[in-house]
């Protein structure tokens, strides 16, 4: 069969587009890989890749967006993603994408590729992400123009490059399917073989590569027309005569190790672990015993305590380079039964190890030798890299087989070469292996140093063969010989400067390797000639029985999974269940019954097949039908992915969803008005009388005010009282409803002016803005409410004070011959002569004035019995007259001397009076009063007394609160528009709901935000519990998470417009607009809430994304506590949060004999409760450890669901029980409660675990320790945070299991759950004995005292994770690091310790 040559459905090629710079036999091979599939042969380092990238430039105009074309370029190392896709980016203007397993891509769904499909122009990736992406359906093949194939002699067998080939390529082929990709293969040696060394045998392997990768081979006519442009290494033998350890030493030291191994293995057989286990851990054992006997022949005694170092890791610097040791599935105590079993080794090689300080390895190399402590290979490769030590910039690889070689090699040379040279070494090993690892991270550092020289030695396994490209590389070392002809070509070419060496180390005995890697050197001539001979044939057909092989196929997506895919399938299916530290669900083969048994969180349990085939086929068979039986009822996707991978990047996308935190700030329609234009009709008002009254004695008193509206206030509203916080006491606020008033247009312009005028000064405390003010438009469409003085009780029924009214009118022309009854100081004339002219004394001395000479605005309280010629002690003790100290310190020369001076008081400080706990004092007033010549004086406003000032300093935040509550209206009346029925919610709640704490004020939501957040989990984990009955614990968590998340609840919120009603910040008297006053910046404009009610927007405000989510939760609180739980369920069907509380029976299809595997009795006599489905009560004591086929489901589902009740229920009872309660200390107390430490307390005390069904033995341990541990905690020890040590997660998972599961039994009967649960967790923590969290407390200690908290240190070692905490406090440093199993305890302990020392060394001063 020819190449595919079809382009888009056209035969035109594309037009070549090459670098200036590249070579004459690339452009040849440019030319060729244009026109049909090509696989360039050519040695490493002669630009491979330079023509993969000359190919994607000539593709490029296919490929550009928004093309739905891609190229792919699939690289088989990790390490080389990076590498490949940075020289696309280098020399093409493709946007390009690059992608390892490291990133998640193994959890991300079709939606997830589609936008990085949209994004990049070319992908590259490692082949195993492109063969799991065709076959979930998330590539197409169709939509791939260039695949490129690096290193594509891997293509064999059952390597992800032959399987998309096998499995979808030629699949397409067959069908002749046109829209194919155009393929590069690139390889220093298309055969990857060990045997056959002549031309037909050559041909042969080339011809299968051609065939399954539909392509020909390109390559040159010889090596001298490279040689021109790329440096070959010189191969050098290196031979070395094998000389064994001493046999006597030798055999003892095998038969010690056989020893430790059958007393681990006895040992293992005696424990009461499950068989699986044992087999697991017995498997490991044998793994680390096979190296070690490696290890001792091969490399000698020294070696091999190396091993046994890493392998145990008793050495600590040892264990870090290991980068610890993953034990396959084994858990934690099979790891550490491993470890000791390698400890034991330690100490068996270490007998044989000279002592002392001064002993060293590299001490006598040839002795150590001769005494078996290092084989001659090893002294071999020492000699061989000592021949080196003069070279200053060296760069050598020596390539090993095992990965244990590669570490102890690198411990041997890190010892030696510091005796010799300068020289630094690493090592990097793959990761296939179950004994050893590194991490990708870390292998990419160590290339980059090796690259600037940093390292000097790198001993490594084959991962480096393929691909790394580092030009000053001088030295390749085959410390084990090369298996393949690939394997030597690949690791010769690593060797890239002129002049380098390849040292290949043989056996002097071991003739056959001699004389194959002889052959290996002639092998490039011969495939060369090979490949060029029948350069001219076409490529054949592929032989293979892939469309035989049983698949199953989704005909949405055309997702396919095979026979021989489906087996790793399943196991990446149970991976994405839920999972503990002691148990990892797996799939499980049982070969005798032909049962394929799943975990018991899967939907699907089990799969029997009966038949007499292939063992293997049958059980991927099993697999495959149990692929099909998941993706039937959901459990895998239409892309063959699991459910929760696609549950998981929906939750991610909705959390991402872009949020805009500019968000409008709502004011009230009530207080905005427009006046008819030219209109002389009087208008109604309403009248509200605003009573102040003082708790505290003051030299002034207050004075009530009137509050004059268009619309009425409503009766919540317009009754309210409540008192503001003052530096001397408090003050009592109380609007009373007082009647009708109707004015004329002369009379609001009046009203407004003098109102503007008090309101300005008081807030600017002085007359910059005044006139600004006064001159603008008065009777606009803006803020339409009025401000007056009231009159004294002996007055009324006139409620209005329209003389102080009129004093904004004054003026001195029209009063200077009018006073009133006045009484004059004897001595004291009748006017005094002011700024403006002589005014009457009692119009002065209930005045408003201003001195131009400083700008200060004043209250004239009085006439002083004192002129300018009295004499004023200033502050530095020096005495003057009142007319030198005005010349003196403002150059004014007093003309009327002799007049009496006034006493003025400086104008009220305007603060914010609903400020919670003030305890700053007005500023500005150190002197109460001052002495003010008249003349100095300008009359502002007269007469007016001085309590009119004091009693309107308090009106901003007294209109504040009336805004706050208006607002909470408009809220009310929008909710009961869509929804509530009943006027149930007072408005008080409402706006306390939508109070955040930043307010400052003496209420906020936080109370209401904790109970509605225990609601709002507790019927969304209802809702989805009864809705996805098949749906594993993993699954529900991430629904409810996307369902009632803060980026959720905060889309609901701003969906449905409540952004606008938040009040995020302490209010600012500067900030308030005052009524009438349009001269400001501030306009109001007019915005419909659903077309129903209309509101105005004052200007916007930044509202982050958890406070909309905090108060919908409020909201949901506020409704709950007043309108109960149909309220809140309605409130959250408005908000577009759908639930339900219908009780529909709960169907289980399945029977279990719970007396067999529990004491039924006495369970529910220590429950309280008879259950009517004694199921339930198996299920919740079920861990997923315990296999047996009879119990089909485990515990999490319940747990999911009792979570969510006993959170509520235990809420509900606080919130209810303690009304009066604090936020904070509502919030500590459920933090104190709802708690899996809590919880787990409670199990051990009443007995629970004894009946908790599991199968294993780290649980098993676990438990018994917590059990033993418990009888030392003291009775506070059950309140807050006392515990020093790790429950296990299992032991609280089952209480809250048994709620969920009579919470089921009791058809949702909270009431039964929590009547049941909490005798268990008696005594409840009270307000009097509840702590709090101690890393909440340190925090919050750091905060008050301003000391320093550094970032928590963490590590993690032998399963136990340490937390350092330090803070900074007084010029001490407090410092303590807990270890714990947990991350969470260990944080805890710390901090409790911190706080502990800090308490003793600072708060009390003790040294």
């Amino acid at each position: 069969m020819e190449s595919v040559t079809v382009l888009g459905g056209g035969s035109q090629h594309p037009s070549v587009d090459p670098l200036s710079f590249a070579r004459s036999y690339q452009l040849e091979a440019l030319e060729i890989s244009i026109k049909q599939n090509t696989i360039v042969f050519l040695e490493t380092g002669s630009g491979k890749t330079l023509i993969a990238i000359m190919l994607l430039r000539s593709y490029a105009y296919l490929l550009r967006k928004p093309s739905p074309f891609i190229a792919v370029f699939l690289v088989p190392q990790v390490v080389l993603v990076s590498q490949q896709g940075e020289a696309v980016k280098m020399h093409t203007d493709l946007n390009v994408g690059m992608y390892c397993g490291e990133m998640g891509v193994d959890y991300w769904d079709a939606a997830i590729w589609k936008k990085h499909i949209e994004k990049h122009e070319v992908l590259v990736m490692t082949p195993a992400i492109l063969l799991a992406g065709l076959r979930h359906s998330f590539f197409k093949l169709s939509m791939i123009k260039v695949l490129i194939i690096d290193e594509c002699h891997h293509a064999r067998r059952k390597h992800p490059y032959a399987c998309i080939m096998k499995e979808f390529y030629h699949r397409q082929l067959r069908s002749e399917i046109s829209e194919l990709p155009r393929i590069l293969g690139m390889t220093a040696s298309p055969i990857k073989t060990k045997s056959g060394v002549s031309e037909f045998s050559f041909w042969e392997k080339i011809k299968e590569l051609e065939t399954l990768m539909n392509s020909k081979v390109y390559t040159c006519a010889s090596e001298s027309v490279l040689a021109q442009f790329i440096p070959f290494s010189t191969p050098k033998f290196k031979v070395y005569r094998h000389k064994e350890i001493p046999c006597s030493l030798y055999a003892h030291l095998a038969i010690q190790l056989q020893s430790l191994k059958e007393k681990h293995e006895l040992s293992l057989k005696k424990s009461d672990l499950v068989e699986s286990a044992i087999d697991s851990i017995s498997k490991n054992i044998a793994k680390v015993f096979s190296a070690l006997i490696f290890c001792l022949d091969e490399l000698g005694v020294w070696l091999a305590l190396k091993a046994a170092q890493s392998f145990s890791c008793f050495d600590s610097d040892l264990c870090t380079e290991a980068d610890s040791i993953p034990w396959g599935k084994l858990d934690v105590f099979g790891e550490k039964i491993v470890k000791h079993f390698s400890l034991d080794t330690f100490h068996a090689f270490s007998t044989y190890i000279p002592s002392g300080s001064d002993w060293s390895i590299g001490n006598d190399v040839k002795a150590n030798m001769d005494t078996g402590l290092l084989t001659s290979k090893v002294v071999c490769l020492i000699d061989s890299l000592l021949e080196y030590r003069y070279i200053k910039d060296i760069r050598c690889i020596v390539f090993v087989e095992r990965i244990v070689t590669a570490i102890v090699l690198h411990s041997l040379l890190e010892e030696l070469l510091p005796k010799y040279c300068s020289w630094n070494s690493k090592y990097i090993a793959g990761s296939n292996s179950q004994l050893q690892s590194q991490t990708r991270k870390n292998q990419n550092e160590i290339v980059q140093e090796f690259r600037k020289g940093m390292v000097n030695v790198i001993v490594a396994t084959s991962i480096l063969e393929e691909g790394l490209d580092v030009q000053s590389c001088n030295l390749v070392i085959r410390f084990d010989p090369s298996a393949t002809v690939c394997s030597f070509i690949q690791s010769r070419g690593r060797a890239r400067m002129k002049h380098s060496d390849y040292i290949l180390m043989v056996k002097s005995e071991d003739c056959a390797t001699l004389s194959r890697l002889e052959k290996y050197l002639a092998s490039g001539d011969i495939m060369r000639k090979a490949s060029l001979r029948h350069a001219s044939l076409p490529c054949s057909p592929l032989q293979t029985d892939l469309d035989d092989e049983k698949f199953y196929r989704v005909e949405s997506t055309e997702a396919t999974v095979t026979l021989s895919s489906s087996v790793s399938l399943i196991f990446f299916y149970c991976s994405r269940l839920p999972s503990d530290c002691y148990f990892k669900p797996a799939p499980r083969w049982d070969q005798k019954t032909c049962t394929l048994y799943l975990p018991k969180s899967c939907p699907l349990q089990n799969i029997v097949l009966q038949g007499n085939i292939n063992a293997k086929i049958l059980k991927q068979t099993a697999c495959l039908e149990a692929c099909k039986q998941l993706h039937e009822i959901g459990a895998l996707t239409d892309n063959l992915v699991p459910d929760i991978v696609v549950e998981e990047a929906d939750a991610e996308a909705s959390g991402n969803e872009p949020y805009i935190d500019e968000q409008p700030c709502y004011f009230s329609p009530e207080l905005v008005g427009r006046w008819p234009k030219d209109s002389d009709m009087k208008m109604k008002y309403h009248c509200y009388l605003i009573e102040l009254k003082q708790s505290f004695v003051y030299d002034i008193p207050v004075n009530d005010i009137v509050l004059v509206m268009k619309n009425e206030l409503g009766s919540e509203v317009g009754s309210t009282h409540f008192d503001l916080d003052i530096d001397r006491g408090s003050l009592t606020v109380n609007f009373k409803y007082v009647g009708v008033i109707y004015l004329r247009p002369d009379q609001v312009l009046l009203c407004r002016r003098f109102q503007i005028t008090l309101l300005r000064v008081l807030i600017d405390r002085n007359l910059n803005k005044l006139k600004e003010c006064l001159d603008g438009e008065l009777l606009g469409d803006e803020t339409d409410y009025l401000l007056l003085p009231a009159t004294g009780k002996h007055q009324r029924p006139l409620i209005i004070d329209w003389l102080c009214v009129t004093s904004v009118l004054f003026s001195c022309e029209k009063f200077c011959e009018y006073h009133l009854n006045c009484y004059l100081p004897k001595g004291c004339a009748r006017s005094l002569q002011t700024k403006d002219g002589p005014v009457c004394i009692c119009l002065l001395q209930n005045s408003l004035v201003c001195t131009p000479h400083n700008g200060n605005v004043y209250c004239i309280t009085g006439i002083l019995g004192m002129n300018a010629n009295s004499c004023l002690t200033l502050r530095d003790g020096r005495i003057m007259t009142y007319k030198k100290y005005f010349e003196e310190r403002h150059g004014i020369k007093l003309c009327f001397d002799h007049e009496s001076l006034v006493n003025g008081r400086p104008i009220f400080q305007v603060q914010n009076y609903l400020q919670r706990c003030r305890k700053q004092k007005e500023k500005g007033l150190s002197k109460l009063s001052v002495e003010l010549p008249p003349e100095l004086c300008s009359i502002v406003m007269s007469p007016i007394p001085v309590s009119i000032f004091y009693s309107f300093s308090f009106v901003p935040s007294i209109l504040h609160r009336l805004e706050s509550l208006l607002i909470a209206v408009t809220l009310k009346r929008m909710l009961l528009d869509h929804g509530l029925q009943n006027d149930v919610i007072p408005v008080s709640k409402v706006l306390e709901a939508i109070t955040t704490k930043n307010c400052q004020e003496i209420f906020h939501l936080e109370s209401l935000e904790t109970f509605g957040d225990s609601f709002l989990k507790y019927a969304a984990s209802q809702q989805l519990f009864k809705t996805y009955k098949n749906q594993h614990e993993g699954v529900l968590s991430v629904k409810k998470e996307k369902l009632i998340s803060n980026a959720a609840l905060c889309k609901f919120g701003c969906d449905r417009k409540l952004p606008g009603f938040i009040r995020n910040e302490s209010f600012n008297p500067k900030k308030w607009i005052i009524p009438g006053d349009r001269s400001g910046t501030y306009s109001l404009s007019e915005e419909l809430l659903f077309n129903t009610r209309k509101i105005y927007i004052k200007e916007t405000r930044k509202v982050k994304r958890k406070c909309v989510a905090d108060v919908v939760e409020a909201l949901v609180g506020a409704l709950l506590c007043t309108g109960g739980e149909t309220a809140a369920l309605l409130f959250m069907d408005w908000l577009g949060i759908k639930v339900d509380f219908h009780i529909t029976p709960y169907e289980r299809h399945f029977q279990v004999h719970a007396e067999k595997l529990l004491n039924v009795r006495q369970l529910e006599s220590l429950l309280n409760y008879s259950f009517h489905d004694h199921s339930l009560l198996v299920e919740a004591l079920t861990h997923g450890s315990y296999m047996l086929p009879e119990i089909p489901r485990c515990y999490q589902r319940l747990e999911f669901l009792g979570d969510a009740v006993l959170d509520y229920i235990i809420t509900e009872h606080f919130y209810y029980k303690y009304p009066g309660l604090s936020p904070e200390l509502l919030t500590d107390m459920r933090s104190a409660s709802v708690n899996n430490d809590c919880y787990a307390r409670s199990a051990v005390k009443c007995g629970l675990h004894k009946h908790i069904l599991h199968a294993s033995h780290e649980l098993h341990k676990h438990i018994a320790e917590t059990v033993y541990n418990f009888g030392k905690l003291s009775s506070e020890s059950m309140f807050g945070w006392e515990s020093e040590t790790t429950f296990p997660k299992v032991l609280g998972d089952v209480i809250e299991s048994l709620a969920g599961a009579i919470l089921v039994d009791s058809r949702f009967d909270k009431e039964v759950v929590f009547r049941s649960i909490r005798p268990l967790l008696e005594p409840l923590v009270t307000p009097e004995t509840v702590k709090p969290h101690p890393k909440k407390e340190l925090k919050e200690l750091c905060q008050k005292e301003h000391y320093i908290m550094n970032k928590p240190i963490k590590s993690r070692n032998n399963g136990l994770t340490s937390i350092t905490i330090e803070v900074e406090a007084k010029g001490l440093l407090f410092k303590y690091t807990a270890t714990a199993r947990d991350k969470e305890t260990a944080t805890k302990v710390a901090c409790k310790k911190v706080l502990e020392s800090m308490k003793v060394l600072v708060l009390h001063g003790k040294s």
